[in-house]
């Protein structure tokens, strides 16, 4: 019997958003000897650029796997940054 092997993600979606997570969350911790702090920035205010030019449904969904991921995440540092992600992003607005 032929045991086919389950895909490590639900979606294309979801890997490429996890992907995503993990890069950023390299860029915001890296110290400035890993990175230089211009190039840091560049990148983070590149990608909420990026997320906020999404429609008001991708946004939606977006935001709503992002979420999934933070209560599905074991590292509290990670689940930390998850769980601020919409807000640090641009994708919803914070309570000021």
């Amino acid at each position: 019997m032929e045991v086919i092997a389950m895909p490590v993600y639900p979606s294309l979606i979801r890997a490429l958003a996890e992907a995503l997570v993990d890069v950023l969350w390299f860029v915001e911790a890296c110290e400035d000897d890993q990175m230089d702090s211009d190039d840091a920035v560049k990148v983070l205010e590149g990608v909420a650029s990026l997320v906020t030019q999404l429609t008001s449904d991708q946004r939606i969904e977006f935001i709503d796997l992002i979420g999934s991921m933070a209560a599905e995440e074991a590292d509290p540092s990670r689940r930390e940054f998850l769980e601020g992600f919409p807000e640090g992003f641009g994708l919803i607005e914070g309570d000021s």
